[in-house]
């Protein structure tokens, strides 16, 4: 009798699985800081908003939606980042290429981030060739990554607590780890499916490949299982947070990953390293409204979700 709750858990996997896959390809046309940072503004702006109505307004709107404003500006700043650092890239290959440095003896020894030879020395060994793309290509994966980030809370909220009142008249609600489970199969068979046909049509100038020849390269494949299994952690404690402890606006909005990996990006992969100024000024400008957003959500009320009778 519960179904349509369990069909609401699947789909937000499918919208998780989407996602992620699209995330991939995001990353390399638009660099990992940016592209968490658009993302999960928007997908604050987005997610927690609706999730602000179908929790019964329990969160205080002059709380919480300043916080949101921030993060809105934190995802218009973050476009101006990627933009303006795309002029930076193409300005820096086209001096290159007046120099000839395509040719140059530097480009096969190890070069300095951010300068043309780095540029290029990436773009041979990323397996997703981004050169010669639009600025606007990766702006346009992240909008569609934030779309689906954002129904997958909403999803699990629909799921767990039957705002919409789709079940019966005494069915239960199911507990959070119900639909978790059914939001891990299907997020796992789209993967799996989606998966083994970009092995045989691949995109973005990626070679064909073969179930076989998957199998037997295990170079980073270490890093690709633990990283399946800290998202797996993740998605578990923020769903409880969101059941247990902060209604699902709230969870949506306090997520520390836009500044861990915006620490990564930087300090570890060498991004925006000697970019142009107005960069460096969006960037700096675009991390203190994640700041000031985490703490006032934060700082809100507690409620509890409606139709949460747990």
């Amino acid at each position: 009798n519960n179904w349509l709750s369990v069909l609401f858990a699947m789909a937000r996997g499918i919208a998780l699985g989407l996602g992620n896959l699209v995330a991939q390809y995001a990353w390399a046309f638009a660099s990992l800081s940016v592209m968490n940072i658009i993302c999960a503004s928007l997908t604050v702006v987005i997610g927690t908003t609706m999730n602000y109505f179908l929790d019964g307004r329990i969160n205080r709107a002059d709380i919480l939606f300043p916080g949101v404003a921030c993060f809105l500006v934190a995802g218009f700043l973050g476009a101006a980042v990627h933009s303006s650092n795309a002029k930076d890239d193409e300005e820096k290959l086209s001096m290159s290429r007046k120099k000839d440095e395509y040719e140059d003896d530097k480009t096969s020894g190890e070069a300095k981030p951010s300068t043309a030879e780095f540029i290029i020395q990436v773009e041979k060994r990323r397996s997703i060739k981004v050169s010669g793309s639009s600025r606007y290509v990766g702006l346009i994966l992240i909008f569609f990554v934030s779309t689906c980030f954002s129904l997958f809370l909403l999803a699990i909220n629909l799921a767990t607590n039957d705002q919409w009142h789709a079940l019966t008249k005494g069915v239960p609600h199911l507990v959070v780890y119900t639909p978790f489970f059914y939001f891990s199969v299907s997020s796992f068979a789209l993967g799996v499916s989606l998966n083994i046909w970009f092995l045989y049509r691949p995109l973005a100038g990626l070679p064909a490949s073969t179930i076989t020849a998957y199998a037997m390269v295990w170079n980073g494949r270490h890093l690709a299982l633990l990283a399946g299994l800290l998202c797996g952690f993740g998605n578990g404690f923020q769903l409880m947070g969101g059941q247990q402890a902060a209604g699902y606006a709230a969870a949506d909005a306090v997520e520390a990953l836009p500044l861990i990996s915006t620490f990564w990006g930087v300090i570890l992969f060498g991004e925006y390293r000697k970019s142009l100024r107005k960069s460096y000024i969006y960037f700096n400008i675009g991390k203190k409204p994640f700041f000031k957003a985490a703490i006032i959500c934060v700082q809100r009320q507690r409620g509890v979700p409606a139709g949460n009778t747990t």
